[in-house]
Parts: structure tokens; C-alpha cells; sequence
């Protein structure tokens, strides 16, 4: 399996070939050598201790509280003043005028070859 470095390499070279003249690309391509992947260092193992085990706890349980009833509040009524009253000016009217658009001139229909389509077969 090839390493992340050769990958990049690799991803590198074909945006190289996709951006610029391909037949330069492909020659430098076809010359090139793949790298050899470096084979990481092996590690000595590493003796962990282990963790002396846990004691068990005993949670405290907590008693039932009962709570006092809440006190009744009275909210007063609140009498707000009258709101003015307000008259707005009357909006004037807009006339819209009528438009009419000319009639569309005929179009006819020509088999014209879309450009992105493959001509039929011969």
C-alpha cells in the first residue's frame, strides 16, 4: 500500500496533467519512479502498571425534604388610560394604467444540432 506521501505525489502529478499539456505530463509521468515508502522505526514496548483497585463508595442518602407552602399573591388590577384616537389621512388612489404587450413574432421550428450532443452515427 502506498504511503500518504507518495499518494500526494501521485494527486499532485495528475493535477499537473489535468492543468497543463498532457503530453509533457504523461512523458514526465511515464519517466518518473515511484519512491520507496519509508518503514517506520519499531518501538520497545512500554510496561504500564496497573492501577490498584478502586475501593467501593457508599453514597450518603438524602432525606425528604418537605417544603413550606408558597404564599398566595394578589396582583392589582391596573386600569390603563383611554388610547387616543387616531385618524389617518385617506391614501389616494393609484391608477394603474393598462398595458398590452405586442403579439410575439412566430419562431419556426429548424432541427438546428445541439453542441454539446454526438453527431448520429454514420
Amino acid at each position: 500500500m502506498a504511503s500518504n506521501t507518495s499518494l500526494l505525489a501521485q494527486i499532485m502529478a495528475c493535477t499537473l496533467l489535468l492543468t497543463g499539456h498532457t503530453c509533457h505530463g504523461a512523458r514526465h509521468l511515464a519517466d518518473a519512479t515511484p519512491a520507496a515508502a519509508p518503514t517506520p522505526p519499531t518501538l520497545p514496548a512500554i510496561n504500564v502498571p496497573r492501577l490498584p483497585p478502586m475501593p467501593a463508595v457508599t453514597l450518603p442518602t438524602v432525606p425528604q425534604v418537605t417544603l413550606p407552602p408558597m404564599p398566595s399573591v394578589v396582583v392589582p388590577k391596573a386600569v390603563l388610560p383611554p388610547m387616543p384616537k387616531v385618524t389617518m389621512a385617506p391614501m389616494p388612489a393609484i391608477v394603474v394604467p393598462k398595458v398590452t404587450l405586442p403579439p410575439m413574432p412566430f419562431v419556426p421550428n429548424v432541427n438546428v444540432p445541439m453542441p454539446f450532443l454526438a453527431p448520429p452515427p454514420s
